[in-house]
């Protein structure tokens, strides 16, 4: 069955620049040149939360691994938390010199990484708050910086036509890619880390293995790429272009597999869920969409399982073929059916309370993080008065 749109959001007022989803997928955020943050609520009964508070466009966003938290980085230079529960509560952190365009958090949820205007990439622990190093090799603005799955590598994309893979622990560059035309918009890593794609204003998807550092898939299009994710499986990856389609490329048999037209306008953002049974993607259009995949009816608990055993290694280990494997676990779209006629209706209310039980419980965790945050920003101003104080106290000694 052929990807189909399930709805779509208008809210913002200026070109959607960014969307993701919550680990739950009740929420999706997004961030538009129109300088807000909308949080939707995926259920039609709850509302949208419009956040405000970047001076200047929101130009990324991204939820913590947890959900509780929401990044977003903006022209106004600065990245900001927000608490998607609560109207409007939101950190501030401020290094970069200019458009922060990137906005990515660790799998662990401690640390986050941040691409600029300004030419570096910075990496920030999120709860402390604090700004820990940069990486500044890169001589335009970088586009694009992602964690790998296990946090030890960083990748980053820039205009000045080179992707690099950082050592997060050495903060040395290991290798630059430079084999692209144009600039690089956007790049992720596989879920299995093992490789990156990356996206390029020369129309191109290009897949590098970075352990052997080569070229192992390259799609051609006809359209500016702009952005790309991959699916949890790691066996499709959906791309956004300047022509407004949206494209499913299957990574298995190295071909394009659907052209999906919803935008009027480039397409500039696209994501899959965690599960990866919904993407979303937002234009210059101004709208959100959100689309059921259909196309891989697998059972996403398997898939990630057998990743997690690491037995899908979508590369040849001898490193002879240029394009990328069969993955051998079996998992090529094998229908399994979902329902169990055999279920009995006490059992389902039971289901329900504990849903709602949990739902709850939920809730209460956001309510405890809000709260924890903004003793954080306290202390944080306590500590910043302290230092003056202190500041103060040593010059009137100097002066005296």
């Amino acid at each position: 069955e052929d990807p189909s749109l399930e709805r779509h959001f208008k809210g913002h007022r200026d070109v959607v620049t960014s969307v993701d989803f919550s680990l739950n997928k009740k929420q999706l955020a997004s961030g538009s040149m129109d300088s807000c943050l909308m949080i939707w609520n995926m259920r039609p009964q709850m509302r949208a939360y419009r956040f405000v508070g970047h001076k200047d466009a929101v130009m990324c966003v991204q939820f913590s691994p947890s959900g509780h938290l929401v990044a977003s980085g903006s022209r106004d230079k600065t990245v900001r938390l927000w608490v998607p529960s609560v109207k409007g509560e939101s950190t501030v952190f401020k290094a970069h010199t200019a458009t922060v365009r990137s906005v990515h958090f660790s799998s662990d949820g401690q640390s986050l990484v941040t691409a600029s205007d300004d030419k570096t990439v910075k990496v920030w622990t999120v709860h402390r708050q604090k700004f820990l190093f940069s990486l500044s090799q890169h001589i335009n603005w970088v586009r694009c910086a992602r964690f790998s799955p296990d946090g030890r590598l960083i990748v980053s994309a820039s205009d000045d036509k080179t992707v690099k893979l950082w050592d997060k622990t050495s903060r040395e560059c290991i290798h630059s890619f430079c084999e692209h035309g144009g600039f690089v918009n956007h790049v992720d890593f596989h879920p299995s880390g093992t490789c990156i794609a990356a996206a390029g204003t020369d129309n191109t998807v290009k897949v590098w293995d970075v352990r052997m550092n080569r070229l192992l898939q390259h799609y051609q299009g006809n359209a500016v790429v702009n952005s790309l994710s991959f699916h949890p499986s790691g066996n499709y990856l959906v791309t956004a272009s300047n022509d407004s389609t949206l494209k499913i490329l299957d990574l298995l048999e190295g071909r394009l597999l659907y052209t999906l037209h919803g935008h009027q306008g480039p397409a500039t953002c696209v994501a899959f869920s965690r599960t990866g049974d919904l993407f979303a993607s937002g234009g210059s259009d101004e709208q959100v969409m959100v689309w059921k995949t259909n196309f891989d009816a697998a059972d996403y608990g398997d898939v990630l399982k057998t990743q997690k055993s690491g037995t899908s290694s979508i590369i040849p280990e001898d490193g002879t073929h240029q394009t990328l494997v069969e993955m051998d676990c079996g998992i090529h779209l094998k229908k399994t059916k979902t329902q169990d006629s055999g279920r009995n209706h006490e059992q389902q209310e039971e289901e329900t309370s504990l849903a709602n039980t949990l739902e709850h419980i939920m809730g209460q965790l956001d309510v405890l993080t809000q709260t924890v945050s903004i003793l954080e920003q306290r202390l944080t101003l306590t500590e910043d008065k302290l230092k003056e104080c202190l500041e103060n106290q040593q010059k009137i000694i100097q002066n005296k």
